[in-house]
């Protein structure tokens, strides 16, 4: 794709400055920003998509953060497309960033994006998800493998250690979906009387699992468990099951969404693992600064995940 035609048509320009900042028709931002601690920096944020509310909601925590440290941000939607995001990088690279948080849509193709930005000396961040190769220096991030045990030990304990369970995977290659399924599939083994009968992508969004769950329905009429490696796969797998007319069915996801608590707390679903996109947003963006001030931060910074069943307080995102 030509990178001029993706920084048009992909681009979400976010100008964010501290105190009175404008944004104009263009999406570049203007203002005065003396003072602020970030004053002329410019960070690069490419998030895999914002057609999902966990990252509509660390876009949020990237942009409020900027906003309150003087920050300009430029965003860019990789809408779920490894070559976009390629090219999106590129042009965040040839815009000259101080920095680029990376959510990236796979982590094998992106990895060519994080080699680029270290090439130009430009320091890298990944958030959620990373790459499997190139110089990262920081991920921030719950982990990943410990949710989906997680999860797996709130279906255990649902079915009582016993019945037919899918699992709905996420984006195949993205590093989340690999650590959720380890974590998931490792945990699951303690209880022999629990058989996973199929495992299918429906790349982490709500319409595809709504299809793949229909379809699993009718291959596994009697499953009594599922797994959703996010919230968004499980309530297109929840809409399928009431489709369906089926009841009974234990449902787990992950992500925390404000839909899927609502769920957990109706008794539609079983169980949550909230994870905190928005603080994960926050942390990207002070990271990159200390970074940028020559500051050295850890190779990981971790971001708390939350157990929420039926009761809890956890409002979610």
């Amino acid at each position: 794709m030509n990178k001029m035609k993706a920084a048009v048509t992909a681009v979400l320009a976010v100008g964010v400055l501290a105190g009175c900042g404008t944004t104009g028709s263009n999406g570049n931002a203007a203002g005065n920003s003396t003072g602020s601690t970030g004053s002329g920096k410019t960070i690069g944020f490419a998030v895999s998509t914002l057609n999902n509310p966990f990252f509509v909601a660390m876009q949020e925590g990237v942009k409020e953060e900027a906003q309150s440290k003087g920050v300009k941000v430029v965003i860019m939607n990789g809408n779920n497309d490894p070559s976009t995001q390629l090219n999106q990088v590129q042009d965040l690279i040839q815009q000259k960033v101080s920095a680029i948080l990376l959510n990236p849509t796979d982590s094998e193709g992106l990895a060519q994006a994080v080699k680029m930005a270290n090439a130009a000396n430009i320091p890298v961040i990944t958030l959620d998800r990373s790459v499997s190769s190139g110089q990262v220096s920081t991920f921030i991030a719950s982990d990943s493998v410990e949710a989906g045990k997680m999860a797996a030990d709130e279906l255990i304990k649902a079915l009582g250690g016993k019945g037919k369970v899918v699992e709905l995977q996420g984006v195949i290659g993205a590093s989340s979906e690999r650590d959720r399924e380890k974590g998931f599939d490792d945990e699951i083994k303690t209880a022999p009387g629990i058989q996973v009968v199929a495992r299918q992508s429906a790349d982490f969004d709500r319409s595809k699992a709504l299809n793949v769950m229909q379809n699993l329905l009718q291959a596994h009429p009697d499953i009594q468990g599922v797994f959703a490696q996010n919230d968004e796969m499980a309530l297109g797998a929840l809409k399928a099951i009431q489709q369906a007319n089926k009841s009974g069915i234990k449902i787990v996801g992950i992500d925390g969404e404000a839909e899927a608590i609502n769920d957990v707390n109706q008794g539609l679903m079983y169980a949550d693992i909230a994870q905190q996109p928005k603080e994960e947003g926050v942390l990207g963006v002070d990271k990159a600064l200390s970074i940028i001030d020559g500051q050295s931060v850890p190779a990981t910074v971790p971001s708390p995940l939350q157990l929420v069943e039926k009761g809890s307080s956890f409002k979610g995102f």
